[in-house]
């Protein structure tokens, strides 16, 4: 039989396979006898075709379907955490790579409208705040802004704004990435006015010790859940060879995914914020005391900057090298290759 008429032949009973999970028992080994059966016919007469190399895939998928209760020798939290989730954004690093890049257009954009126009930085941060700030600066009191009388009611409304702000970021991705670029472009239009009102009264150092302690986890998490959000509205641009529910489906899920993870470090973020930053301003003067030693904010710049930079670029590529997938939801080091 010629391969294209074996494709023919085969194809939709494949893509039902791949795309459409049962959990019947009994259909399940059904399934899988008969792609080991077509998986024999096409490495004995099309063992370079690709058709072999997606129908080994399916019967792979289907294999670990099956013994994926298996008992572990990792507990679930840890392999989801350690292995699932770096995995997943490997998957998206070039969206990742978009979504910084674009992201820094924008503060940019920012920078160079508040170099050339006087009121540009007005009309992005208000008259209110911008007055603000000048009048803090002007009392010797720059950070005068992340000044409270209750942290840790400062430490709730932060860290709920924030992960409320991320959501709705990602949840843009819906309208096919427009809603997540436009909260981009406002969140980095904010950013590059806000630091830029420092550097321009002489003190970016002195913010970028203070402001970043908090703010590097903050901004780089809010980079990663635009990501989420372009996650979904590739999924519904561009389906590949699934169906575009199935895709959006699938795309929503692993955003989901992405979001979880960046929860706990919106939590921290805001801890650093209500408390250390809070600290800092507290106790700033106009001698350049940021109100905390130098190399003790500088650690925890490095090792904020460190982590994002670990987690979801090293991570992802150093268990990608040595051969960790995860196939339909199942995690594998080496995803098994069916001799039939």
């Amino acid at each position: 039989m010629r391969e294209a008429m074996f494709i023919k032949k085969n194809v939709d009973k494949w893509n039902e396979y791949q795309h459409s999970e049962t959990t019947n028992p009994d259909e399940t080994a059904e399934r899988f006898i008969t792609l080991v059966d077509d998986l024999s016919y096409s490495k004995t007469f099309y063992p370079q075709s690709k058709v072999t190399r997606w129908i080994n895939a399916i019967a792979a998928s289907i294999y670990l379907s099956i013994y994926k209760n298996k008992k572990e020798k990792y507990n679930r939290f840890f392999i989801f955490w350690r292995f699932e989730l770096p995995l997943l954004f490997k998957k998206y690093h070039r969206i990742l790579l978009f979504t910084f890049l674009v992201f820094l257009l924008f503060v940019a954009i920012a920078v160079f409208g508040s170099m050339y126009e006087p009121g540009f930085i007005r009309g992005i941060l208000g008259d209110g705040y911008v007055n603000m700030t000048e009048e803090n600066i002007k009392n010797g009191d720059p950070f005068g802004v992340y000044k409270s009388d209750n942290p840790f009611a400062m430490f709730i409304q932060i860290g709920l704004n924030n992960i409320f702000v991320a959501f709705m970021m990602a949840i843009g991705g819906i309208l096919c990435g427009v809603g997540t670029l436009m909260s981009m472009w406002q969140n980095g239009l904010m950013l590059g006015c806000f630091q830029y009102m420092f550097f321009s009264k002489g003190l970016g150092i002195e913010s970028v010790m203070v402001i970043w302690v908090h703010g590097t986890l903050e901004i780089l998490s809010l980079v990663i859940a635009s990501t989420a959000g372009f996650v979904i509205a590739n999924s519904i641009l561009f389906p590949g060879t699934f169906k575009r529910l199935i895709s959006f489906k699938h795309g929503v899920k692993d955003a989901l995914k992405i979001m979880i993870v960046l929860v706990p470090i919106f939590i921290i973020a805001a801890f650093f914020e209500s408390y250390v930053t809070h600290l800092m301003s507290n106790t700033y003067d106009k001698n350049s005391n940021i109100g905390l030693p130098v190399w003790a904010s500088g650690i925890i710049l490095f090792l904020s900057l460190s982590f994002i930079v670990w987690y979801f670029v090293i991570l992802p590529i150093r268990l990608h090298k040595k051969g960790y997938q995860i196939i339909s939801g199942n995690f594998s080091k080496k995803p098994p290759t069916l001799n039939a």
